[in-house]
């Protein structure tokens, strides 16, 4: 009986850690990406931030034009990393010239095989990286600071600030963000409604139809809390990825992001 129970304990806290460990970014995998990324960085320079005491990959960029301007947190989507080919990498090495420190930080992920609905857990540890990364551009005077993010960087994005508020940032720059009600911290559109800070919600015509979906309810949620300070705007033939049009996807965040500072 007493080795029935002992087994029984066992088994229920193996369990709990089975469980624990499936709530947490992959760092194993978050390592391989960040040896890759660190190896072939042509530009900007990796910095190690810390969160909640794990560690994590950032690519910091300073200002190039000789007229600074401020700072962007960058926030890549599901299972890449903060130098990905696709809309993170125009974006964090491009805005530097017009004036803008840029900060991509490593998001938490997930194996590849993991869908969608497995990244619920992991939301929630957007936010002290989001806060880690804040820091490291408060230690470098680079103020004011704007937030954006792509696909489920978006989401998790707009989760946390939903959540916490506007963090102090002055904008948040949504690109190809969807809104699904298979989970509350999936509801971006829900979460636009509680949001006050200006907001580009940016995607193309040719976009996930997860997007394309819920690009006018998210537009409704703005207007019903008054958010004048929204703006969405469709890149007609952009795909989920602005394959071929990073050049447009640069311009149209940079005139959103000098808006901001007029």
């Amino acid at each position: 009986m007493f080795r029935l129970k002992l087994l029984s304990l066992l088994v229920f806290f193996l369990a709990i850690a089975n469980t624990t460990l499936a709530l947490a970014s992959d760092t194993d995998k978050e390592k391989r990406w960040a040896d890759q990324t660190v190896d072939s960085l042509l530009v900007g320079e990796a910095e190690w931030l810390e969160a909640e005491g794990q560690k994590f990959l950032g690519i910091y960029t300073e200002e190039l034009s000789g007229t600074p301007k401020g700072g962007v947190i960058i926030l890549h989507g599901i299972g890449v990393h903060p130098n990905w080919e696709d809309v993170i990498y125009p974006l964090r090495t491009e805005l530097p010239n017009y004036g803008w420190a840029t900060l991509s930080i490593q998001m938490p992920i997930l194996a590849n095989e993991a869908e969608l609905k497995d990244y619920i857990p992991l939301i929630k540890e957007a936010a002290p990286r989001i806060k880690a990364a804040q820091a490291f551009l408060k230690s470098k005077d680079v103020t004011p600071v704007v937030l954006i993010a792509h696909s489920l960087g978006a989401t998790m994005a707009s989760a946390t600030l939903a959540e916490t508020g506007d963090m102090g940032f002055i904008g948040f720059a949504a690109i190809g963000m969807s809104s699904s009600d298979l989970d509350p911290q999936l509801d971006t559109t829900a979460q636009i409604a509680k949001l006050k800070l200006p907001i580009l919600d940016l995607y193309g015509s040719r976009d996930l139809d997860t997007v394309l979906a819920s690009a006018t309810p998210r537009a409704a949620a703005a207007r019903k809390v008054d958010n004048d300070k929204y703006r969405q705007l469709e890149i007609e033939g952009a795909d989920h990825f602005f394959v071929g049009l990073e050049d447009e996807l640069v311009t149209r965040v940079r005139g959103w992001l000098e808006q901001l500072t007029k």
